[in-house]
């Protein structure tokens, strides 16, 4: 049984038994794994609070023959978001993201793009305070990295540009249209909220403003790339419903 050790991110905890827990994390190295913490249930398990949801952390953990659930040995956490848990909107957000990671990445295939993107999303949240932003840029660049999102320059049907006119979009199909090319049931996406988002593109999260774009633009982003996540992975984000976010 191979030891592995890489920084992880955890994304759930799940009780196991009378005292395991069986635990889905972001490995740096080897992508989205899940593994059983024996133990981790008791007073005084040796594993304390490195398991709570998006503790960031260095993990110990051994591959089980014939057997998909890794036997986590050990972990040293690195950077712990319990205090942004505290806030409502911010526990919101943070659980939504890990539930899109998951959504999202297929098991054992390694993105460190993705990782980067999850710890970054989630350190502006805890330091700032401010959830509408973050949740955006999460949001896009998920969709930009999973490789579902088209030009956000011009229409992907007569390559009209959209610089400053109203595109629509559907989750139902690829790409973004002009107001003569639009599809039955597309919903409007502001030339504001689409010039934030080729901003976002160009820029990190930490070197953007929170207030350089207007929640409204951020809202229409967020719940655009969000439909399109769950239209994708065919997967209803079941915390997204408990946003309480102004749009």
């Amino acid at each position: 049984m191979p030891l592995h050790e890489s920084e992880a991110i955890i994304l759930h905890s799940y009780p196991l038994g009378e005292a395991d827990r069986l635990i889905s994390f972001l490995s740096r190295t080897m992508g989205r794994v899940r593994g059983v913490a024996a133990g981790a249930r008791r007073p005084k398990s040796r594993f304390g609070s490195t398991l709570e949801l998006m503790s960031h952390v260095r993990i110990w953990f051994f591959e089980r023959e014939t057997r998909d659930l890794t036997r986590i040995n050990q972990c040293e956490l690195i950077e712990s978001f319990v205090d942004a848990f505290k806030d409502y909107d911010a526990s919101v957000a943070l659980t939504l993201m890990a539930e899109v990671t998951e959504a999202v990445l297929p098991d054992r295939e390694p993105s460190d793009p993705a990782f980067r993107l999850l710890l970054l999303s989630a350190q502006s949240i805890k330091r700032r305070r401010e959830v509408a932003l973050p949740l955006a840029y999460f949001a896009l660049w998920t969709v930009r990295l999973a490789g579902w999102l088209g030009s956000l320059e011009q229409c992907t049907r007569c390559g009209r540009e959209l610089a400053s006119v109203p595109a629509y979009a559907s989750p139902a199909v690829s790409g973004i249209f002009c107001v003569n090319c639009r599809g039955v049931g597309m919903k409007v996406i502001s030339p504001v909220a689409l010039a934030a988002a080729r901003n976002m593109l160009a820029e990190r999260l930490d070197a953007v403003k929170p207030d350089a774009f207007a929640k409204s633009a951020l809202g229409e982003l967020r719940n655009y790339f969000l439909d399109l996540i769950e239209q994708q992975t065919e997967r209803k984000l079941i915390s997204r419903e408990m946003l309480e976010i102004d749009s």
